[in-house]
């Protein structure tokens, strides 16, 4: 009844992605459609002194221009409600949004904006972390204490702080003062721009009743509720239809376009359709957060870790999005992988005067684990250890404790993980030679817990269908897993089960393609909704048989009595029997992992206070310096990662695959510096994406310890496989150079500067 698990079966949506025969967001036409654009903000900072949109509403084919002194004053936000729908008096970063047109096509909006008579006392606009933070900085946000917080959530803030959360645990003071060492590193991360294929879209209309916004879009149900709180209006208002998604790796989590769309389509009367061009799509996109990090480790003279004390600060841009959360992260990643004693973290998320920082596949666990293995080979190479031998003899075993009072049942995994890549490639025979280095790294990553549901039904032709607000953003988690899933679950091939696009008012709630939930929570909702429809088929096809439902089972399509052969039915038959009798056969089921026990005392601002379904990891990193050109080239890569359960083992190399390039980028070569608030790469070509000739093929062990609570085993895949990257790279660098580097990226630039740098 499992056949199809382990299966590497080919994409549901394979052909008509290859075709071209998909709808992806952008592509959505509807009748009468207009077209908006926003003028957005040329400068970071200032107090808006003149706004005339007279001349951009008498322009040609203009239906309609409105800014913020046409609405009612009202902020919205994902958690913290500190974010107009357009700047009123004052701009807070780059590319925010003062207004927007309308009009018969883009080319006559932009034509129109043109026109705008916009000024702006500009001011100083703060940009650096660490000077944010100091009792004498300018306010981003002076009313910030005015921001709301949805009911039953606070959490420490002031100032420029959005967030902090604080870990402060007896017996660090003293575990310093006894140290024989005491190791101390400083290290800084960029931002990353999720570089997705599509730039964000919206397309928009209002009956006069409700709306229907239709998206390329991760989580349609979030859209629904930030929408209806940015415009005023209750969610039920708004409908949310999914289309295929041209990447997104956490990007199109939150709202970008749809508020606006929605907005115009309302004032105009028609559906309206905005689309960002790349260059504004890269200017205003909520990338990853850059971040410094402080960490420092007291060290007993035989090697033992006695305490660590951490100092995170990361940048929120202007607005809070998703960082309050973010900021326990650091929690669950400091005392994790190896023996350290009591772990102090203090960690403060920080307003700036640049675009608001978000969601990022692995979100800020790649900045987070560079610095923790980057430190954890500055303390090996103090005490003249082997790196790879210092790790597997701090590694934690099954049972550790995390600071937050998570337990880690299966802690031990990690030392399989060590010991896999050690198998494809033995650590002591790489990194030979001149100008070469060897570098490892491990993480522990969660697989987030946030609900799901699904609706099966039994068509009339035989066919399974699967009703999911859950999207398909490219991973395969539903063009495979949960398909394959489904198909297990009642003998039939995965060619007939049919998934819809999500649509919020067709399906129930799913928390969107995130954290490498989808096929864990959705699968498990899968197998919670077809315990309702395998006993509706058998108790159909056992009146059918003339047999007891005891006796029946489901293979190959069909319901036959156990032994005999002949006494089948196909399940087309059952479903129209089904339907005649009583009504079609149909269930649903919904599930949400059980968060584990933690200690709610062990910090201050815990909004994610557990990392639930845990998966361990070991990456192996080779590469070659070219010492006049500063250039790094990646030899080998190795990969050990635990899966839980390989539903689909192709589709889980690929994400693996992908992981790590995109791991690579962000390691090597993606750049978005800020300068006086302004980011100074805004093109794809000078951002620096990594070429196919850069990445090389992955070497990969998959490690399946089935998960009991995972639908067949499967744990989350996806995020994992970009944590680790910049951590190894930046190890083996070091390897290579006999210094350190401690930025993201790891750039030419800095490679020569290490070189000449004194030691």
């Amino acid at each position: 009844m499992t056949t199809e698990i382990g299966r590497s079966a080919i994409r549901s949506d394979a052909v008509a992605k290859t075709t071209g025969a998909a709808v992806f967001g952008t592509d959505v036409a509807l009748p009468g459609m207009l077209h908006g654009r926003l003028l957005r903000s040329p400068v970071p900072a200032g107090r808006i002194v003149e706004l005339d949109l007279g001349r951009v509403g008498e322009a040609p084919g203009v239906h309609a221009v409105t800014c913020a002194a046409d609405l009612p004053e009202r902020r919205s936000g994902l958690v913290l409600m500190d974010a107009p729908l357009f700047a009123g008096e004052f701009v807070r970063f780059e590319g925010e949004p003062i207004a927007a047109v309308v009009a018969e096509t883009r080319e006559q909006a932009d034509l129109a904006l043109a026109k705008a008579v916009l000024r702006i006392d500009e001011i100083p606009a703060v940009t650096d972390l660490e000077e944010a933070v100091a009792p004498d900085a300018p306010l981003v946000h002076p009313e910030w204490e005015s921001f709301g917080t949805p009911p039953g959530m606070d959490w420490p803030r002031s100032g420029n702080v959005v967030a902090e959360s604080v870990a402060d645990p007896d017996g660090v003071v003293e575990a310093f003062e006894r140290a024989a060492h005491v190791v101390e590193d400083r290290f800084e991360a960029g931002r990353q721009y999720q570089a997705y294929m599509e730039p964000r879209m919206a397309v928009a209309e209002f009956d006069g009743q409700r709306f229907t916004i239709h998206v390329a879009h991760q989580f349609p149900y979030n859209i629904r509720d930030r929408v209806a709180a940015a415009l005023g209006l209750s969610p039920s208002d708004i409908r949310v239809v999914g289309h295929h998604i041209g990447g997104g790796f956490g990007a199109k989590l939150d709202t970008g376009l749809e508020s606006y769309a929605a907005l115009l389509a309302r004032q105009v009367g028609r559906p309206v359709r905005l689309a960002n061009d790349r260059q504004e799509d890269l200017l205003t996109c909520q990338c990853r957060d850059n971040a410094v990090i402080r960490i420092r480790t007291a060290v007993a003279a035989d090697g033992a870790m006695l305490a660590r004390d951490v100092d995170v600060l990361m940048d929120s841009g202007a607005h809070a999005t998703d960082i309050p959360f973010l900021a326990s992260i650091p929690m669950h990643v400091f005392g994790s992988l190896y023996r350290v004693g009591p772990v102090r973290i203090r960690t403060r998320a920080v307003y700036t005067n640049t675009a608001p920082t978000g969601a990022f596949r692995g979100v800020n666990g790649t900045h987070l684990y560079f610095a923790l293995e980057r430190h954890m080979d500055h303390i090996a190479n103090e005490l003249g250890i082997d790196r790879r031998e210092y790790r597997l003899a701090s590694l934690q075993s099954d049972g550790a404790e995390l600071p937050t009072g998570q337990v880690l049942e299966d802690a031990g995994i990690l030392s399989e993980a060590f010991e896999a890549v050690e198998q494809i490639a033995p650590w002591a025979e790489l990194g030979r030679g001149p100008n070469r280095g060897v570098g490892i790294a491990a993480c522990m990553w969660l697989t987030n817990p946030m609900p799901g549901s699904a609706t099966l039904k039994l068509n009339s032709d035989g066919t399974l269908g699967v009703l999911t607000a859950a999207t398909e953003n490219g991973s395969g988690a539903i063009a495979t897993g949960v398909r394959q899933i489904a198909a297990a679950e009642f003998g039939l091939p995965v060619e007939s089960v049919v998934v819809s696009m999500p649509d919020t008012d067709a399906a129930a709630f799913d928390a969107g393609s995130q954290g490498s939930r989808t096929t864990h929570i959705v699968g498990r909702a899968i197998q919670e909704a077809a315990v309702q429809v395998r006993d509706r088929i058998l108790e159909t096809a056992a009146v059918l048989l003339e047999a007891a439902v005891e006796d029946l089972e489901l293979i190959d399509g069909t319901v036959g009595v156990v032994g005999a052969p002949t006494s089948r039915i196909p399940l087309a038959d059952v479903a129209v029997a089904a339907q005649a009798a009583g009504g079609p056969i149909t269930g649903s089921g919904s599930y949400t992992t059980p968060m584990p026990p933690v200690n709610p005392t062990c910090a201050t601002g815990m909004l994610f206070p557990a990392f639930p379904t845990p998966t361990y990891h070991v990456h192996v990193a080779e590469v070659e310096l070219d010492p006049v050109t500063g250039g790094i080239r990646v030899l080998r890569y190795l990969v050990a990662q635990e899966v839980g359960r390989a539903i689909n083992p192709e589709a889980v190399r690929g994400q693996i695959q992908g992981g790590v390039a995109q791991g690579l980028g962000y390691a090597l070569w993606e750049n978005l510096r800020i300068v006086d608030g302004r980011y100074l790469q805004r093109t794809l070509e000078t951002y620096g994406l990594p070429l196919s000739i850069d990445i090389p093929e992955v070497e990969i062990a998959l490690l399946e310890h089935p998960d009991p609570a995972g639908p067949y085993g499967a744990k989350g895949v996806a995020e994992p496989p970009i944590i680790p990257v910049a951590a190894a790279i930046g190890n083996a660098v070091a390897d290579a150079l006999g210094t350190s580097v401690d930025e993201v990226p790891i750039t030419a630039e800095r490679v020569l500067e290490a070189i000449v740098r004194p030691t």
